[in-house]
């Protein structure tokens, strides 16, 4: 696999030692989901952030995106602030962060009784540079559609200091570009309609895959997954006309995300489980 970029593959392994070997500068976006403190039972392994990122960094082109959803857990009464902790070490790394985005979700697991109903985890947008890629989805409905609008007369300061008064009049558009937040309904039937995938413990919308591929993709950009579990991006990838990579450490994630892009007619070679020791 040296210097040759897996398309259309789920790899078995860990991720810190095969995006080393992945060629530099290779993939345009990452859409991944870490394990969340100690929230989830991923059969034991452990999570090595700094060497992820690094090997993140190390195949992310100039100008590519990662978009990294996270959340905390609660520890002896207190959120832990992780998720927090991982934005600033990716800055710290050499990564901007682009855009601090929530996921909310419409539905409440697990209220809680002495705080108010946790609805919503990060969505952290980083960006090697500037993102050389952003399509924006402009579904905000607005009322006012087809009006002509005057808003007031915007002033901009230019580089001389002086000030520059625009004209904002403008046609209402039917939609505009949707806000920070994006919100999606949760469960069987709404987080994917494959019923295979809910054999993962915590998987995300397909939905929100779909925004953000859509968001900070074009066609036949390669797409990555390092922490692929049932391979909701490399399936949405795949229908969205991305090439698409997905690694996880778990052999039986890894068969399932084979089963579920096999399913939808994904090119998905035999499943190759790397021998750690060898690399």
């Amino acid at each position: 696999m040296t210097n040759a970029l897996p398309i259309n593959q789920i790899l078995c392994g860990n991720c810190v030692h095969l995006l080393k070997q992945f060629p530099k500068n290779s993939v345009d976006l990452v859409v991944t989901s870490p394990p969340y403190d100690n929230q989830r039972d991923y059969k034991g392994y452990w999570f090595d952030f700094k060497g992820i990122v690094a090997g993140l960094i190390h195949v992310l082109k100039e100008g590519g995106v990662i978009v990294w959803v996270v959340n905390d857990a609660v520890i002896d009464g207190s959120e832990t602030g992780t998720s927090f902790k991982q934005a600033l070490q990716f800055k710290e790394m050499g990564l901007n962060l682009h855009d601090t985005m929530i996921y909310r979700k419409k539905g409440i697991s697990y209220p809680s009784t002495n705080r108010y109903y946790q609805c919503f985890e990060y969505m952290f947008v980083l960006s090697k540079g500037k993102p050389k890629t952003f399509n924006p989805i402009k579904d905000r409905k607005n009322s006012w559609a087809g009006h002509k609008g005057h808003w007031g007369k915007a002033n901009y300061r230019q580089k001389d200091g002086t000030m520059k008064v625009g004209n904002q009049d403008h046609v209402i558009p039917k939609y505009s570009v949707r806000s920070n937040i994006f919100s999606y309904s949760i469960g069987k039937g709404n987080t994917s309609k494959d019923e295979i995938a809910f054999k993962h413990p915590a998987i995300f919308p397909e939905k929100l895959a779909r925004d953000h591929i859509l968001s900070w993709s074009n066609e036949n950009d390669v797409v990555l997954d390092p922490m692929c579990g049932s391979g909701t991006t490399c399936v949405v990838a795949h229908k969205l006309n991305r090439r698409w990579i997905g690694i996880d450490i778990s052999k039986e994630y890894c068969e399932l995300a084979e089963k579920r892009l096999n399913s939808v007619g994904a090119f998905s070679k035999k499943l190759m489980d790397f021998n750690l020791a060898s690399l």
